[in-house]
């Protein structure tokens, strides 16, 4: 085999495999985290005015993954019956179909859900709607073992939405640690992915305690685009960074903060943040 035919082997190789059926190279996992904003608004603001703009937004980024936070059942049916190559799975924070929902959607040519489960930020997490820690509503988190379609292997993706209030330091705090007791139990080489909205800075000792094993899309990845700051009440000027995308085993290769809107129109009072993840 001469010199000219090797040259031409190497070639191959470089260009992702392309001469070796299954070895080409993964696309990056594209993974959104959208708080959608209960319909809970008049005006500009109510559901039915904004919901086709969000459809927009989420055509528009194509997200693999995407993790919502205050979906009811409704907006997620719309939004269902508008995306399609979607599904989406996750129940109301008080069990079953009623109230907020850690909606979780999936493109279902790139993703399939091998199990889910969801588990509430309380002191007893396997009780259905159960709050302490002087809560005044249920908090939760939908939970997935995803399989990626192109060979990428599995991962364990995990949606959450925190306590708001700003006397609710300490349920945040007891929050973030029941969620890194529940990863700490899975297999050391898991792939883990954490997103949602977290009502808090990334200044405070919740943001520490998560990102101890967890590492912060928007801190480490490469390529960083849009406002840091997330949740702007449909003004268009955030003053809190407060979405995350946090993730062990992948590496972060650009995040984006998402504000497309339609003259004073917005989708929901937070930016969406995709963050696209390699590895």
């Amino acid at each position: 085999m001469n010199l000219r035919h090797w040259s031409s082997v190497f070639a191959c190789v470089l260009m992702f495999g392309l001469c070796f059926p299954g070895r080409a190279a993964e696309a990056p996992l594209r993974v959104m985290t959208f708080n959608v904003r209960v319909p809970a608004d008049t005006g500009m603001n109510a559901w039915e005015n904004r919901r086709d703009l969000m459809v927009q937004v989420i055509k528009e980024q194509h997200p693999d993954l995407l993790g919502t936070q205050e979906l009811t059942e409704e907006q997620g049916e719309y939004l269902a019956a508008h995306l399609p190559g979607y599904a989406w799975f996750g129940q109301g924070r008080d069990g079953g179909t009623k109230g907020e929902h850690m909606g979780v959607f999936y493109r279902t040519d790139r993703l399939a859900v091998e199990r889910s489960g969801d588990f509430w930020l309380s002191d007893t997490p396997d009780v259905v709607g159960s709050r302490t820690w002087g809560q005044p509503f249920p908090r939760m988190v939908t939970w997935a073992r995803f399989r990626r379609r192109d060979g990428g292997g599995s991962f364990v993706y995990l949606n959450t939405h925190f306590p708001y209030r700003d006397e609710d330091v300490r349920p945040r705090m007891l929050s973030a640690k029941e969620i890194v007791q529940w990863i700490g139990k899975l297999p050391v080489d898991t792939r883990v992915i954490l997103a949602g909205d977290f009502n808090c800075a990334p200044d405070t000792t919740v943001h520490a305690a998560l990102t101890h094993d967890l590492q912060d899309a928007w801190m480490t990845a490469a390529s960083r685009s849009g406002p840091a700051k997330t949740f702007h009440n449909f003004t268009g000027n955030p003053d809190q960074r407060i979405d995350w995308i946090l993730s062990r085993g992948f590496k972060a290769i650009a995040v984006h903060t998402i504000t497309t809107h339609d003259g004073a129109r917005y989708p929901s009072d937070h930016f969406p943040v995709m963050a696209e993840l390699g590895g």
